[in-house]
């Protein structure tokens, strides 16, 4: 089902999924404070995505991800706030328009539907985050609005989430490791 959006973005994808950041969640290498910085970034992203109604009511991400920032302060994590890039894409989206938000959409709600259940398990909380009440029923609610069309905006969105990646590893590097381990 639309293959070609998915060939034609493959390439961003796999640079995004290559990420440093990224493969160390996926490996469940991040400290819970490194992982609390990645869900502010996150819930910046969904709030915004969020502001308009979504394909589906299951899809909604904002409380799920303030659970898991809740656990983790309540562990003493403490909160960090936006990054520049995140700043920046958040600033980007609250420019478009409801359609022209969908392939953000498309890009966000799907890798946390897919990539998330590998990552469940392996992040340093709860995992609410990648939780899905009806979750095929998710799935097909983006793919019944999916286009080919929007190649080009998914790729700004890779290109976004890229420096997201790039900025989260150069600010938990710098990250000393604690109590919030």
């Amino acid at each position: 089902m639309n293959s070609e959006l998915k060939e034609q973005t493959s390439a961003k994808h796999k640079i995004a999924e290559r990420k440093n950041f990224n493969i160390r969640m996926f490996k469940g290498e991040l400290q819970k404070q490194e992982y609390l910085t990645y869900l502010e970034q996150q819930s910046s992203i969904f709030r915004e995505l969020e502001k308009y109604p979504l394909p589906h009511p299951s899809l909604h991400r904002t409380k799920k991800i303030e659970e898991d920032i809740l656990e983790l302060t309540n562990l003493g994590c403490e909160l960090n706030g936006e990054l520049a890039s995140t700043v920046k894409y958040t600033r980007y989206l609250s420019k478009l328009s409801p359609d022209e938000r969908l392939p953000h959409i498309y890009l966000h709600y799907l890798a946390i539907m897919y990539g998330g259940q590998m990552m469940n398990k392996k992040v340093p909380s709860q995992g609410h985050f990648y939780n899905f009440d009806d979750f095929e029923d998710c799935i097909l609610s983006i793919r019944r609005i999916q286009q080919n069309s929007w190649v080009e905006e998914v790729n700004r969105g890779y290109d976004f989430i890229i420096d997201i990646f790039d900025n989260l590893e150069k600010h938990c590097f710098n990250i000393k490791p604690g109590n919030n381990g």
